[in-house]
């Protein structure tokens, strides 16, 4: 498959990734975003180095950015750390939740079934995990929010919105008895991103529309 790429410049490159593509793949011979980036540079010319900032789950869609050198990749990671990076989502979700809303709650990882559940506070592993949404659309059963991420936790939207009784459609792991039956990539995409620039310091915004079923009769 062909990378698509949405910004480039000596230091950064901001691309689109596709529901179903990994960031990362720990499998021999499967193709992910680093190593279409990698490929990519290479036809240029260029180093091949790829810095990952941050991760999309294999099943979300969206915006997601990557730095050309380690020194890049280390401004723009400690901005991800000081909570100076935007990151916003589309999320379609089961139900109608109320038109603004916050969740905090405190998550724990499984490593070894992949996956994150609620625990309570002060459960030994458990992090911080908080969001906030907006409703923008309410499609028969099913809503169309914004998400505003104010923490990078292991499935975090998935996991919160679940077990606040609106699981993302098409979620295999999180979702109703249809969603993991179901045939749709989960409804979920990286559609907001800010950052500043890391050699520069300018401020720099991307944004996307999704391109998932999921989202389909919804306007955006």
């Amino acid at each position: 498959m062909q990378l698509e790429v949405l910004y480039e410049d000596e230091a950064v490159l901001v691309c689109y990734k596709q529901a179903g593509i990994p960031t990362q793949s720990a499998k021999l011979g499967q193709q992910d975003m680093v190593s279409l980036v990698a490929t990519y540079r290479k036809e240029k010319g260029q180093e091949t180095y790829v810095g990952l900032i941050q991760r999309l789950d294999q099943p979300v869609e969206g915006l997601i950015v990557f730095g050309k050198t380690a020194g890049d990749t280390a401004v723009l990671s400690r901005q991800v750390q000081e909570h100076k990076v935007t990151k916003e989502y589309y999320a379609v979700v089961r139900g109608v939740p109320e038109e603004k809303g916050e969740l905090t709650d405190w998550l724990l990882r499984d490593g070894r079934t992949n996956t994150s559940t609620v625990v309570t506070e002060g459960t030994k592993g458990g992090k911080k995990a908080k969001l906030t949404y907006e409703r923008l659309q309410v499609l028969e059963d099913r809503s169309l929010i914004r998400v505003h991420l104010y923490t990078g936790r292991h499935h975090q939207i998935r996991v919160q919105l679940a077990h606040g009784g609106h699981p993302l459609l098409g979620d295999h792991k999180y979702g109703t008895a249809d969603d993991k039956k179901c045939y749709l990539p989960v409804g979920l995409c990286s559609c907001h991103v800010l950052f500043y620039h890391p050699v520069t310091g300018k401020e720099m915004e991307f944004q996307v529309q999704p391109k998932g079923k999921a989202f389909q009769g919804f306007s955006f």
